[in-house]
């Protein structure tokens, strides 16, 4: 059994072994689980992801004022469509969620962060293309 929780209600779902995560829809909102789009999530969602994934969660930290943010995005969303369902892409607001990039000790943006097992694994910062994101993922899982 693999859990995924869904970006958008933040509903923790059991996929059963076997079967194709890359279909499965959420129990509870009824959306797609993986649509190679990353969301932006809540800081309340993110703690789910963090705490009851069971695939590795990879945070795009930025704010809609930041220039390379901005170039960034359309980068992570190409790396979530290749990379997902294996990794979770999840963006979080540093505007919106200013409690938890503080917690998360966020100096700069954009930082993307990698959880597994409900710890980080590690962080990096400045913002890098589409190939750079896959690799540099791929490096720590």
């Amino acid at each position: 059994m693999t859990h995924i929780v869904c970006s958008y209600c933040g509903t923790t779902n059991r996929i059963p072994d076997g079967r194709d995560l890359a279909s499965g829809n959420c129990g509870k909102c009824g959306r797609p689980l993986f649509d190679g789009h990353p969301v932006d999530v809540s800081a309340v969602v993110l703690e789910k992801h963090i705490a009851k994934s069971d695939i590795p969660v990879l945070v795009d930290v930025w704010a809609p004022w930041c220039g390379p943010c901005k170039v960034m995005g359309p980068q992570f969303e190409a790396a979530a469509k290749e990379a997902e369902p294996g990794l979770r892409f999840v963006k979080l607001n540093s505007d919106e969620n200013q409690a938890l990039s503080t917690r998360l000790g966020i100096r700069g943006i954009p930082t993307m962060i990698m959880f597994n097992g409900g710890k980080e694994v590690a962080r990096v910062s400045g913002a890098m293309s589409r190939t750079d994101i896959l690799k540099w993922a791929r490096a720590q899982y």
